[in-house]
């Protein structure tokens, strides 16, 4: 593992380490305006620039400079091509101060800190849309010409940028959700608020989660049978990478797009078999849903309460601690928890005609009292048990139902597969559980975006039926009838098929999960 040099960051904890950090704040600054060299007035000047207000000596300025040279974070060299009158001039205009590898890594990794600190984090739905819209348009792009490496690697850098946005965003929002749901705050309405709004903020980002990461992993497998090593060959010349001293950058190149597109298979097609990461996601999500939810019950509950439960045990505590005898303790305690409290003395002997009364009640046998007479207030009464409820006919309810709802499924997309492409009006009149079916494969794919062919394709929620929606040829348009009424659309060309070529009808079930309850 590479070790970052101990002298990298050594500016930020020792004294005056704000104006280190602002002195590299300037060569940042600088460095964006393409300016690789400063001296110490343009370093003054380019401090007032980031927010450095403070007045800066001269002695203190070359001790700042002199010591983030010492730490190998700026390159100081002599400009001999200005013209310098005096030698006083000389010696305030002759050296150059620039950041060096170091100084520039020190830079971006504060910069990073920074952003990390203020960042929250954010699940969005958009970013997976991105990701497979990238990967369409590489997909395509394979089949073109060389003319079009360069478009490639746009793309494939594109790709990454997304990746490592979702990457990031959801490692910094699911540290934020796992404070948040450790959090206890004082202001209960303030954390009720924030916690409600987290709650519907997951609703959200998983509506259809499943589907687009279905669409994600089903284009990462388009572009593979394309062929990934060629896609990233032609990338690296579209990259036109400068040409450096000593070992080849190309090889280092295409290993990190090659672990670049691993981390992509890990969150969407693991090709081990193990669970994709998105799903993981999925469940996290829901678990977090479920305890806000908890914890938002809680604080609902201790409002209706007139006092919590907390607040009463504080306040017998603040009793306790100003009695003033032990006494004083004694009588508290009984008064709080009712231990002196007699409840069993109206309570007798099974047989109190064995029990002779010259006796005092001192050496007479004890009574037995139920436990349930200290915490409810009423005695144990021992009846029949009741009969155990025969669940066999709501099993079969169940299990029925079930069969009936596969085979309308399995009815319902017999009668969609077109095993071609045909026109949207060659369905003609349906039954409405078929028409619903047809409706929402419809809707599905008029929301996708369309293809450089302008065709439109989308898949059901559990990924199993794909239909490859085309716009109308000629003006035409469909009527689809249903026993509660008709749709008129444009005459679309539909496509509807199985992924993967496997048949649309639901595998059937084992008979004993048809009768499991």
């Amino acid at each position: 593992m590479r070790r970052v040099p101990p002298e990298m960051f050594r500016f930020t904890t020792v004294e005056r380490s704000d104006l280190y950090g602002a002195v590299l704040e300037a060569f940042g600054v600088a460095g964006e305006h393409l300016e690789t060299a400063l001296g110490p007035d343009a370093v003054r000047e380019r401090l007032r620039g980031v927010g450095w207000l403070a007045e800066t000596g001269d002695e203190e300025l070359h001790e700042a400079l002199k010591k983030l040279v010492q730490w190998q974070l700026l390159d100081v060299v002599h400009n001999h091509a200005e013209n310098y009158r005096t030698a006083e001039d000389y010696e305030r205009r002759n050296l150059q101060y620039s950041l060096t590898r170091r100084g520039e890594a020190a830079l971006a990794g504060v910069r990073h800190a920074l952003e990390v600190l203020s960042s929250t984090g954010a699940l969005q739905t958009a970013v997976l849309e991105a990701i497979t819209d990238r990967l369409d348009e590489l997909c395509l792009l394979s089949a073109q010409p060389a003319s079009a490496d360069r478009r490639i690697f746009s793309t494939l850098r594109e790709l990454e940028g997304h990746l490592d946005a979702l990457v990031e965003n959801t490692k910094a929002f699911n540290g934020e959700l796992q404070r948040l749901l450790r959090a206890e705050g004082a202001d209960l309405g303030v954390f009720r608020e924030v916690k409600a709004a987290t709650v519907a903020y997951l609703q959200e980002f998983l509506v259809n989660l499943d589907r687009r990461g279905q669409a994600v992993a089903s284009a990462v497998a388009r572009v593979e049978e394309r062929g990934t090593a060629v896609l990233r060959e032609r990338a690296l010349r579209g990259a036109e990478l400068p040409p450096v001293a000593g070992e080849d950058p190309s090889a280092g190149w295409l290993e990190s797009r090659r672990a670049r597109w691993a981390g992509l298979r890990a969150w969407f097609l693991p090709a081990d078999g193990a669970r994709p990461r998105i799903e993981q996601l999925h469940d996290i999500a829901r678990r977090a849903i479920v305890s806000l939810l908890q914890v938002l019950e809680r604080i609902n509950e201790s409002r209706r309460r007139s006092s919590s439960v907390v607040q009463d045990f504080r306040e017998l505590a603040r009793w306790f601690a100003a009695a003033p005898e032990e006494e004083d303790l004694h009588r508290l305690w009984s008064s709080a928890f009712g231990l002196g409290s007699a409840r069993h003395a109206h309570l007798a002997h099974p047989d109190p005609e064995l029990i002779p009364s010259s006796h005092s009640w001192s050496k007479a046998p004890p009574v037995e009292v139920s436990a349930l007479l200290r915490t409810s207030g009423r005695t144990e009464r021992f009846t029949r048990t009741a009969r155990v409820r025969d669940v066999a006919a709501v099993r079969a309810e169940r299990a029925e139902r079930a069969r009936a709802e596969r085979a309308e499924l399995a009815r319902a997309w017999k009668t969609l597969e077109t095993g071609g492409a045909v026109r949207l009006s060659s369905f003609g009149e349906l039954d409405p559980a078929v028409f619903d079916r047809l409706l929402d494969l419809l809707g599905r794919a008029l929301s996708a975006r369309p293809d450089t062919g302008g065709m439109r394709r989308a898949t059901t929620g559990d990924g199993r039926v794909e239909i490859v929606l085309a716009p109308s040829p000629d003006e035409r348009t469909a009527v689809l009838r249903t026993s509660k009424g008709s749709m008129a659309a444009p005459d679309y060309i539909v496509h509807i098929t199985a992924v993967g070529g496997a048949s649309v009808l639901p595998a059937p079930r084992p008979a004993q999960q048809e009768t499991a309850g």
